[in-house]
């Protein structure tokens, strides 16, 4: 596998990451928990930023998180080591290429990385093999074509559409939270349960406001603005003022939405 993370590695990324990983906690994790002496793999856990909540969530579970990044790892480290975390170990690896064994983990967790591979089946299938029967499998994806947002703005989703398809051009998927039960399905799980995780923000829940939609959404969008204008996707002005438009819903009568999709399935 080609690493194709298409927003980079630069520190500016690493924060909006730790950003969207504080202010969406209790929305992903509240109900991801294992239980003492599980044996539990984060596959593709970036420069960590899951990763402390994941463990901090179960800190009797021995977790193992891998990634193809050498930088993100060591990143990640550091971030477990600030958090006094002593349930983790960090390793680099490919996930089609892992070096465990076949039905090595009770649990493995997946959270925004199928929408940056090619072939996010057979990557499920590939963990599916490293899965005990009767363990669990967890996937996390968000779905860039789920955001709304009041003032609306032909610009912003212009912009937003830009991501979209800089991703695809990459290989990837920024819609792919609404495909995680077909996912799932084709990779062979059969016991699975999708929900939508809904961020809702307006100007009553100023920390959404700071966390996510400026600092995680938008913030994203324009981190690909150059390519956006390198590839001839969108003119300079309009690409500005679909970004201008987002932050104009963070003002005292703005509002923004945004899905995420979470999918739990049990190896049978």
């Amino acid at each position: 596998m080609t690493d194709s993370y298409i927003h980079g590695y630069d520190p500016r990324e690493n924060i909006r990451l730790q950003d969207q990983a504080s202010t969406l906690t209790d929305l992903l994790h509240a109900d991801t928990m294992y239980p003492a002496g599980s044996l539990v793999l984060e596959a593709g856990c970036g420069v960590g930023a899951q990763t402390v909540t994941l463990a901090a969530n179960s800190p009797e579970a021995v977790i193992t998180a891998v990634d193809i990044s050498a930088t993100s790892v060591a990143e990640a480290g550091r971030k477990v080591e600030r958090a006094g975390l002593r349930n983790v170990s960090l390793q680099q690896g490919d996930i089609f290429h892992l070096p465990f064994a076949p039905e090595s983990f009770d649990h493995i967790f997946v959270c925004f990385v199928l929408e940056h591979l090619p072939r996010p089946v057979e990557a499920l299938s590939v963990l599916k093999s490293l899965l005990r029967v009767g363990g669990s499998m967890t996937v996390i994806e968000g779905d860039h074509g789920s955001t709304y947002f009041f003032p609306d703005s032909a610009a912003a989703h212009r912009a937003i559409q830009c991501q979209v398809e800089l991703q695809r051009r990459a290989g990837g998927n920024a819609n792919i939270g609404r495909q995680i039960y077909p996912l799932l399905r084709n990779a062979g799980f059969n016991d699975i349960h999708v929900s939508p995780r809904l961020v809702y923000v307006d100007a009553g829940r100023p920390e959404l406001v700071d966390g996510f939609t400026k600092k995680t959404f938008t913030a994203m969008i324009e981190g690909v603005r150059d390519a956006a204008l390198a590839a001839g996707m969108i003119d300079e002005p309009t690409f500005d003022q679909g970004i201008r438009d987002l932050y104009r819903t963070t003002e005292a009568d703005g509002v923004f939405c945004y899905t995420f999709f979470k999918g739990m399935a049990i190896k049978t």
